[in-house]
């Protein structure tokens, strides 16, 4: 913005404050652009709910002369003693401005925020509701140091300045929505290519992947002996060992189907990366092995704790996609490479073993894997060759070729 007063900041926001592709840009840049156009202030902060999970929302905290700092807030500050004592409280409660004159106002000493200004010399505060359309309630917060605190004409500015903000900060508060609710359900790949448009059903690419496919064993006889309520916090804690397992490697998740689970570790075409995509994948299948013999180990006396899991490790080329009846699409990937790390994956429970390989991932890490033996699979012309991991060898029962 080349010049800065208040109407041409209010233009701004309303044409959407383009020049700031990320948010925490955009608090950067009206804050800086406030300051310049003769606004005395110190502290600014502004709040966005967000529809998440775990997230209840993040905060943008801007200070004179310092970069916008981000961070998020879960939903156990809503419960915090530092929160309920906030004029932020108060503000959501009332849905109405809060402002607080530290310098002669006596109800500050309840709030430790509020005496923390105090501490930094700060003598005015006012939190504005930011109102979006969908009725929902967030906020924006100003500071001064100015003696006697913000003038009339500078509250009127503020306020001015509210409804615009409050129209930019819900379009990106959406777009971030609809970002969080598709990492959520269909993954982080998945979610940009949605994005992208990629939304028409029989739109698929084909791509060549190394692919998980867990299952729980034991689930069966846990859902058929435990109230429903148990079985669902038994499956939450297990896909916690894998999940994270794999993400931090790099991976996918694209499908819970049941107790089972479906995930994909990319292989950059025309790049020779398939040997480290697959020992990334077998570092998550080994951390995942790991966690739930922890869990397993922890929570010997409840529901659950006898459970395992195997999983199958495949490398090959998927079909990932749109694929679905009518208005309603699933985003995944099919293929030959799914089905045989299927079928593998079954191959687990009868040979005693946790991690599975077919040949193609196997062989990638000759060392890591001893072979098993060769099956004939269902739906599979060719015989398969299955390897393991030489750790589990002592404790599989021996097997011949089926």
């Amino acid at each position: 913005m080349a010049a800065h007063s208040i109407e041409t900041i209010v233009d701004w926001l309303v044409d959407g404050a383009r020049a700031a592709e990320r948010a925490e840009e955009l608090v950067q840049h009206l804050c800086e652009a406030l300051v310049e156009s003769g606004m005395p202030l110190w502290r600014v902060g502004v709040f966005v709910r967000t529809l998440h999970p775990d997230v209840l929302g993040r905060g943008f905290i801007w200070r004179a002369g310092t970069d916008v700092v981000v961070g998020d807030a879960n939903f156990s500050i809503l419960d915090s003693s530092q929160y309920l004592t906030s004029p932020l409280s108060a503000m959501f409660a009332s849905r109405k401005p809060v402002r607080h004159r530290i310098a002669d106002d006596e109800e500050f000493e309840a709030s430790r925020f509020l005496r923390e200004l105090q501490s930094e010399g700060v003598t005015d505060y006012i939190a504005i509701p930011l109102l979006f359309t969908d009725g929902s309630c967030h906020a924006a917060t100003w500071s001064t140091k100015q003696r006697g605190g913000f003038t009339d004409a500078q509250l009127g500015a503020l306020h001015a300045i509210t409804p615009a903000l409050a129209r930019v900060a819900e379009i990106r508060a959406l777009r971030r929505t609809a970002v969080n609710l598709l990492d959520t359900y269909v993954g982080n790949h998945a979610g940009e290519r949605i994005l992208a448009g990629q939304i028409r059903r029989g739109h698929t690419a084909a791509l060549d992947a190394a692919i998980w496919l867990s299952d729980m064993r034991g689930f069966t006889a846990l859902s058929d002996s435990v109230a429903p309520d148990i079985v669902v916090e038994v499956l939450n804690r297990y896909f916690d060992c894998q999940v994270p397992a794999i993400v931090d490697q790099g991976g996918e998740v694209l499908k819970f189907m049941g107790d089972g689970l479906l995930a994909i570790f990319p292989v950059e075409r025309g790049r020779e990366d398939a040997p480290d995509v697959c020992a990334r994948a077998l570092a998550a299948a080994r951390e995942a092995s790991r966690r739930v013999a922890r869990l397993s180990d922890a929570e010997s006396d409840s529901p659950g704790s006898a459970l395992r899991f195997a999983v199958a490790l495949h490398i090959g080329q998927v079909l990932y996609g749109n694929i679905g009846g009518g208005n309603r699409l699933d985003f995944t990937c099919i293929g030959p490479a799914v089905n045989l790390a299927a079928r593998i994956e079954r191959l687990a429970a009868m040979l005693g073993r946790t991690i599975v390989a077919s040949a193609d991932f196997a062989r990638h890490q000759a060392d890591e894997w001893e072979r098993v033996g060769e099956f004939t699979v269902p739906g599979i012309a060719a015989t398969q060759t299955v390897f393991g991991m030489p750790d589990e060898a002592s404790r599989s029962a021996p097997h011949g070729a089926h």
